[in-house]
C-alpha cells in the first residue's frame, strides 16, 4: 500500500516519454506549422482565461471549506487542502492533454503524408498522454493525500471526510471545463458550418472560413480537456465513494487479519493503480498497417487491456478481502465483489457498443435519419429526436442490471466497486477517446494547408473511427457517471446517517421533483449559451466575408467553379491565393473564448449552490430525494442528447460520403447536425458531471447536516435509576428492571393442579422476591392462569 503513489508516478513518467517522442516527430511545411501554431495559441489563450476565473472560484471555496471543516466534528480544515489539490490535478490533466493534442495534430497530418499506420501511431500517442496523465494524477493525488492524512492519527471516517474534498475540487473544475469547452467548440462549429458550408458553399475546414481555427481549437478544449476532466472526476469520485463504503467493514472481525481492517478501503486504490499498468500494456497493442482497419487496432488495445485488468482484479480482490463475511445480516464474499466488478466492466462495454449502434455510420438508426433528410430539415430533426429517445432504453436496462447484480453479490459496496471496475482501465479508454479530436484536427490542417487528397483520405479514415470511439467514450462516461453517482449517493447516506428515502414524505417528494427538473434547466442554460455565442460567431463570419475584399473575391471564385478549383483559370487562382491568411481568425477565437468563459459560470454555480441550499434548508433526507431525482433524469437526458447528436452528425457524414454535398438532403442534414452539436458536445456530456458533482457536494456537507439535525429525543437519568425521556409525544419515565420468573407445577392429593410462581426482580441492584400460588382443576386452566399473570407482569 505504501507504493501506491509510485504507480501514479509511473503513469506520469509514461506521459513524459510519449510527449518527448511526439515532439521529435516532423511538423511539416511552414504553412502547416503556422496553422498548428494558430490552433495551439487559441487553445492556450482559452485555458489561460478559463483558469484565471477558476482560480478565484477555487480560492473562495477553499476558504469556506476551511472554516466549515474546522468547526465540525468528524472533519477538519485540511478538507480545503484536498479541494485545492483536486482542482489543481483536474486542471493539470486538462492542460497536459491540451498541450500534447495541439502538438500531435499537425504531426499526425504530416505522418499521414507517409502512411495510415504512422498517422495512427502519432494520433494515438497524443491520446495516450491524455489518458495516462489523468489516471497518473488521480492515483498520485488520492493515494498521496490518503497516506499523509492516515499518518495524522485521525479516525478513518475523518480521513475519508477530508479526502472527499479532493473529489469536490476535481468535479468543480471538470464541470466548468466541460461546460466552457462545450460552449466554445459548438459556438465555433455552428458558426463555421452555417455560414461556411450552407451559406457560402465552401468545404468544411476551408482556410477561407474565419471560424475554422476557432472550430479546431474547440475540438481540443471540448473533446480533449473537457472529456479528460470529465473522466478524471468520474475516476476519483468512484474511488472515494468506494473507500467511504468500504470503511463500514473496518469493524468486522474477518477484516482484522490484514491491512489493519482497511482492505475494503484500499481495494479501489489498488485496482486503479494496477489499471495504470494494464493501460500502458494495452497501448503497445495499437498498431495498424496500410490497408488495415484502425478500429480493429484500437479495439485490440482497449479490449486486451480490459481482459488483463479482469485477470488482475481476480487476484487483487481475493488477496485484499476475506473469503467471506457477514454485514447487516447478509453473507458476502471476495468472489461476490469480483462478480460485481465484472458486472460494471461488462455494462460499460455493452453501453458503449449500444451507443455505437445508435450513432455509427451505416447502422439502421442513422440510415433512418439519412432517408428522412430527403424531405427536409423538419423530418431530419424529428427522426434524430426519435433515435435519441429510443436509444435510452437498452443502456438504462444494462445500467439497472449492473446495479442489481453488483448489489446482489456485494451490497452497496458492490455497486461502488462496479463503477471502479468500469473505470479501472480509464487510461487506455481515454487514450482511444482523445485520439478522435486529434485526428479531426489533423484532417482540418490537411484541408487548410491544401495537402494532396490522399492525405485527407487517410486523416478522414482516422477521423471516422474517431467519431465512433468518441461515441463509445461518451456511452462509457454516461454509464460510469450513473454508477459513480450512485456510489457517492450511498456514501452520502452512510455519512449523513440517512437509513432510507421515503418518497411518500412531502419534503422528499419535493426534493425528488426539484432534482428531476435540474437537468432540464441545466441543459437549457448551456444550449442557450451556445445559441447566443453562435449568433455572435455567425455575425462575425458574415462581416468578414462582406468587408474583407480578398475573402469576398475568393468566395466568388469558389462559387464560380462549385468549389472545384481544378477548373479555375490562372487569373482565378491568383485571386484565390491572394486571400490566403487574410481571414481574421483571432477575432473568432476571441468571440468563442469570451462567450464560453462568461456563460459557464451560472450553470457551474447552480450545480454547487442547489444541493447546499436544499441540504441546509430541507435536511439530509430532502437532499437525498434531490440526488435521486437529478440522477434519474440526468442519466436519461445525457444518453438521449449524446446519442441524438451523434446520430445527426453521422447522418450528415453518410450523405457527404455518398457524394451528395450541396443537395437539399445535405442542407437538411447540416441543420440537424447543427441542432445536435450542443446536444452531444455541450449539455449531454456536462450532465454526467452535474450528477456526480451534486453527489460529491452532498457528501462533503454531510457531516454538517448530521450536526444540525434535531435530536428525536432527549434523555436524563435520575439518581434512583429512572430515565426521563422527552419526545414529541410527551414525557416518559422508565426504570431498568431485571426480572426472573420460576414456576413449579405439581399434582395435589385431590387430583387438582398447583403452581408456585417465584418472581425475583432486580431494580438498580436491589432484589425483591414475590411468591404466588395458583390452583386449577385441569392443567390447561392452570396454564391459562400462569399466562395471564406473566402478561400482567410484562405490562408492569
Amino acid at each position: 500500500m505504501k507504493f501506491l503513489p509510485v504507480f501514479g508516478i509511473l503513469g506520469l513518467l509514461y506521459v513524459f516519454i510519449k510527449n518527448v517522442w511526439i515532439s521529435k516527430q516532423e511538423v511539416g511545411d511552414a504553412k502547416m506549422a503556422r496553422i498548428a501554431k494558430n490552433i495551439a495559441d487559441g487553445a492556450m489563450s482559452f485555458l489561460k482565461a478559463e483558469y484565471k476565473i477558476l482560480s478565484i472560484f477555487v480560492i473562495a471555496v477553499a476558504v469556506l471549506l476551511f472554516f466549515k471543516g474546522s468547526n465540525e466534528t468528524g472533519s477538519n480544515g485540511m478538507v480545503a487542502v484536498s479541494f485545492i489539490v483536486g482542482a489543481i490535478c483536474s486542471a493539470l490533466a486538462g492542460f497536459i492533454g491540451m498541450k500534447v493534442a495541439t502538438k500531435a495534430n499537425v504531426r499526425t497530418t504530416n505522418a499521414a503524408r507517409t502512411s495510415l499506420g504512422k498517422a495512427l501511431e502519432v494520433a494515438f500517442a497524443g491520446g495516450a498522454v491524455m489518458g495516462l496523465g489523468v489516471v497518473g494524477l488521480g492515483v498520485l493525488g488520492l493515494s498521496g493525500l490518503f497516506m499523509i492524512y492516515s499518518g495524522q492519527g485521525w479516525e478513518i471516517g475523518e480521513v475519508l471526510n477530508v479526502l472527499s474534498g479532493f473529489s469536490l475540487g476535481a468535479s468543480s473544475i471538470a464541470l466548468f471545463a466541460r461546460v466552457g469547452g462545450g460552449i466554445y467548440t459548438k459556438a465555433a462549429d455552428v458558426g463555421a458550418d452555417l455560414v461556411g458550408k450552407v451559406e457560402a458553399g465552401i468545404p468544411e475546414d476551408h482556410p477561407l472560413n474565419p471560424a475554422t481555427i476557432a472550430d479546431n481549437v474547440g475540438d481540443n478544449v471540448g473533446d480533449v480537456a473537457g472529456m479528460g476532466a470529465d473522466l478524471f472526476e468520474s475516476y476519483v469520485g468512484s474511488i472515494i465513494g468506494t473507500m467511504v463504503l468500504g470503511a463500514v467493514f473496518a469493524g468486522i472481525p474477518e477484516f482484522q487479519n490484514a491491512f489493519d481492517g482497511l482492505g475494503a478501503v484500499y481495494l479501489p486504490l489498488a485496482l486503479a493503480a494496477v489499471g495504470i499498468i494494464m493501460s500502458i500494456i494495452g497501448t503497445f497493442f495499437v498498431r495498424v498497417k496500410d490497408g488495415g482497419n484502425p478500429q480493429t487496432a484500437l479495439n485490440v488495445g482497449e479490449f486486451g487491456s480490459a481482459g488483463l485488468m479482469l485477470i488482475a482484479s481476480y487476484f487483487i480482490i481475493n488477496a485484499m478481502l476475506p473469503e467471506s463475511w457477514v454485514e447487516g445480516g447478509k453473507e458476502y464474499s471476495a468472489m461476490g465483489v469480483f462478480w460485481a466488478t465484472i458486472a460494471g466492466l461488462v455494462a460499460g462495454l455493452l453501453v458503449g457498443k449500444v451507443t455505437e449502434y445508435y450513432t455509427g455510420t451505416g447502422t439502421k438508426p442513422v440510415n433512418s435519419i439519412v432517408r428522412q433528410s430527403d424531405t427536409g430539415s423538419a423530418t431530419n430533426i424529428i427522426a434524430g429526436l426519435g433515435v435519441g429517445m429510443m436509444s435510452t432504453a437498452i443502456p438504462i436496462i444494462l445500467i439497472a442490471a449492473a446495479i442489481l447484480v453488483s448489489h446482489y453479490f456485494a451490497g452497496l459496496y458492490g455497486i461502488a466497486i462496479a463503477a471502479v471496475g468500469m473505470l479501472a482501465n480509464t487510461g487506455i479508454q481515454l487514450a482511444v477517446d482523445a485520439y478522435g479530436p486529434i485526428s479531426d484536427n489533423a484532417g482540418g490542417i490537411a484541408e487548410m494547408a491544401e495537402l494532396p487528397s490522399e492525405v485527407r483520405e487517410r486523416t478522414d479514415k482516422l477521423d471516422a473511427v474517431g467519431n465512433t470511439t468518441a461515441a463509445i467514450g461518451k456511452g462509457f462516461a454516461i454509464a460510469s457517471a450513473a454508477l459513480t453517482a450512485l456510489a457517492l449517493f450511498a456514501a452520502f447516506m452512510k455519512t449523513a446517517g440517512v437509513e432510507s428515502i421515503d418518497v411518500s414524505q412531502p419534503d422528499i417528494m419535493a426534493g425528488l421533483l426539484i432534482g428531476g427538473m435540474l437537468p432540464f434547466v441545466f441543459s437549457a442554460l448551456s444550449m442557450n449559451a451556445v445559441g447566443r455565442a453562435a449568433m455572435s460567431m455567425i455575425e462575425e463570419v458574415r462581416r468578414q466575408f462582406k468587408d474583407i475584399p480578398e475573402l469576398k473575391a475568393a468566395l466568388e471564385i469558389m462559387r464560380k467553379h462549385d468549389a472545384d478549383l481544378s477548373k479555375a483559370s490562372k487569373e482565378d487562382m491568383e485571386i484565390f491565393e491572394a486571400a490566403d491568411g487574410k481571414a481574421e481568425y483571432e477575432k473568432c477565437v476571441a468571440i468563442s473564448t469570451q462567450a464560453s468563459i462568461k456563460e459557464m459560470v451560472f450553470p457551474g454555480l447552480l450545480a454547487i449552490a442547489v444541493p447546499v441550499a436544499i441540504g441546509f434548508i430541507g435536511g439530509a433526507e430532502m437532499l437525498g430525494g434531490l440526488l435521486a431525482g437529478v440522477t434519474t433524469a440526468g442519466v436519461l437526458m445525457a444518453i438521449f442528447q449524446s446519442n441524438a447528436g451523434g446520430a445527426w452528425d453521422n447522418a450528415k457524414k453518410t450523405i457527404e460520403s455518398e457524394g451528395r454535398k450541396g443537395s437539399d438532403a445535405h442542407k437538411a442534414a447540416v441543420v440537424g447536425d447543427t441542432v445536435g452539436d450542443p446536444f452531444k458536445d455541450t449539455s449531454g456530456p456536462s450532465l454526467n458531471i452535474l450528477l456526480k458533482l451534486m453527489s460529491v457536494v452532498a457528501l462533503v456537507i454531510a457531516p454538517s447536516l448530521v450536526s444540525l439535525a434535531p435530536a428525536d429525543e432527549v434523555s436524563m437519568l435520575k439518581e434512583d435509576g429512572t430515565t426521563i425521556t422527552i419526545t414529541e409525544e410527551g414525557i416518559k419515565e422508565t426504570k431498568e428492571v431485571e426480572k426472573q420468573i420460576r414456576i413449579e407445577v405439581s399434582n395435589t392429593e385431590d387430583g387438582t393442579f398447583k403452581a408456585v410462581v417465584t418472581s425475583t426482580s432486580s431494580v438498580n441492584g436491589e432484589e425483591t422476591v414475590e411468591t404466588k400460588e395458583f390452583m386449577a382443576a385441569t392443567k390447561e386452566e392452570l396454564e391459562r392462569k400462569i399466562q395471564a399473570y406473566k402478561s400482567a407482569e410484562a405490562k408492569d
